[in-house]
């Protein structure tokens, strides 16, 4: 079989794969706290046919040789952590991270997850949960009576009763931060989970030391770039079609071979 068929076989499936990425980012481009993501590539094993430096004759050598590339393979997702736009709710339970930091959330399992869409509420109660009724922090409980939720920026919780002018502090929450944040597993639900090239977290008091603020009544958006993504459909369309042109070219060549 000629080599390029299955190159360019190789290079469509890269296309598609960059594709997929293009697609969820696009998907998400609403998606409270998402990051995008794309494929990263490496060129596969070559086919050495003549040697760099080999001898040619005693006394000199070759200076450059003759190798073949067999095409490319997807090797990783690399997502993006730059900060999305701060969007405005002024919902009181709505909280954005600025700056490094996620939200933990206590899994149903036992573990913990982590998330930048603060995108929070009570349930029945009054502890403050994500969409999916999963615990943020430690646990924030306010009573029925509560009245005029704040949260600083340093993720201090407090509230008023009727009746009384002085603050009740609920608790605090904190953000957590990663060695390697790309190395987060992506669990969906805007769920990341820990792993081992994430590095274990470190969690702390937010706009302090190298923790982001905490903004209440805001909500980190996507930070895709919708014109970006679209600009690299249109490559990624290109080179698939490109791919699947040199197939079409290679099997032409064989037709006139076997016409011999």
């Amino acid at each position: 079989m000629m080599r390029s068929l299955w190159i360019s076989k190789t290079g469509m499936d890269a296309q598609q794969i960059q594709l997929d990425h293009i697609s969820h980012n696009l998907a998400n481009s609403s998606t409270n706290g998402y990051k995008r993501s794309h494929a990263v590539f490496e060129d596969l094993i070559y086919q050495n046919l003549r040697q760099t430096g080999a001898a040619t004759t005693d006394q000199s050598t070759l200076p450059t040789g003759l190798q073949v590339g067999l095409g490319v393979r997807a090797v990783a997702t690399s997502r993006q952590f730059a900060q999305g736009s701060l969007q405005q709710t002024t919902n009181p339970l709505d909280l954005a991270v600025q700056g490094n930091g996620f939200f933990p959330i206590q899994m149903p399992d036992g573990s913990t997850g982590y998330t930048r869409d603060g995108a929070f509420k009570l349930n029945a109660q009054g502890t403050l949960v994500t969409h999916n009724g999963y615990t943020v922090g430690q646990g924030i409980t306010f009573p029925n009576t509560a009245q005029n939720i704040s949260v600083g920026s340093d993720g201090l919780v407090t509230y008023t009763v009727p009746g009384q002018t002085a603050l009740q502090e609920a608790g605090r929450i904190n953000l957590v931060t990663f060695v390697n944040p790309a190395g987060l597993d992506p669990k969906g639900q805007n769920l990341f989970a820990e792993t081992a090239a994430s590095g274990a977290p470190t969690e702390g008091t937010a706009n302090t030391n190298n923790f982001g603020s905490i903004s209440q009544g805001f909500l980190e958006t996507s930070n895709v770039n919708v014109v970006e993504e679209l600009v690299t459909m249109i490559q990624t369309q290109r080179a698939y079609e490109l791919n699947s042109k040199a197939i079409q070219t290679s099997d032409q060549m064989l037709q006139k071979l076997g016409q011999l």
